[in-house]
């Protein structure tokens, strides 16, 4: 009993750590757009830091690079 917990808590702190660390990397993409984008582009609005991680998240799925280094 007492490994099942622990590896349910290890778990969870991993995926907690993981969420946390996508949304600090959002935060560039939250900042460019709502300094520059909002000010250049007529009828753009402000995001919020949420948006601008699922921004993020849907562009990582867009643009992935599928290159391989095979030789």
């Amino acid at each position: 009993m007492d490994k099942v917990f622990v590896a349910l808590v290890a778990a969870v702190a991993g995926i907690a750590t993981i969420v946390f660390i996508s949304f600090l990397l959002s935060w560039p993409v939250y900042a460019l757009w709502n300094s520059c984008l909002v000010g250049a582009v007529n009828g753009i609005n402000e995001v919020s830091w949420v948006q601008a991680w699922g921004i993020s998240l849907l562009s990582g799925f867009l643009f992935k690079t599928t290159a391989s280094n095979t030789k």
